[in-house]
């Protein structure tokens, strides 16, 4: 093998090895203490899909006023959404009060390559599928007839 071949397969797996590298991002969703059920499982599907691409979700409840009195109410909501997203993720910090906050962290189960393969993978045979069905034998699409 020459050197310049050496070179390129070098450069080659470099530039793989960068593509498949992704920083895990900290995603952020924020509830305030009285929220209707609604908003929270809309807040839910969104940290879901967070965790399913492989970023950490940062969940912060903002308190106002005399809702500062109940922080262990806080603690309940924080409890109910780490149970909601346990098969996403699991719990990376324990709530804790941060001013008028209260923060939760959920790390995800599997890591942000993982994701991003398996996300890979699903696009690759969708365009096979996609592809298959545009087989040279297969007929064309029908077209509108002309007035």
């Amino acid at each position: 093998m020459d050197y310049g071949k050496f070179k390129y397969e070098a450069a080659q797996k470099a530039k793989e090895a960068r593509r498949n590298q992704a920083n895990t991002i900290l995603k952020e969703v924020r509830f305030r203490l009285k929220i209707e059920a609604h908003d929270y499982t809309t807040k839910l599907k969104r940290a879901e899909g967070f965790l399913k691409a492989g970023d950490k979700v940062k969940a912060m409840i903002l308190f106002r006023g005399r809702e500062q009195s109940r922080p262990e109410q806080g603690v309940r909501l924080l409890r109910k959404f780490a149970e909601d997203v346990a098969e996403f993720g699991t719990v990376e910090s324990n709530p804790t009060i941060d001013g008028r906050n209260m923060v939760m962290v959920v790390a995800p189960l599997k890591n942000k390559s993982e994701a991003k393969a398996e996300q890979n993978a699903v696009r690759a045979a969708n365009k096979q599928a996609a592809r298959d069905a545009k087989a040279p034998g297969a007929p064309a699409e029908p077209t509108a007839p002309a007035e």
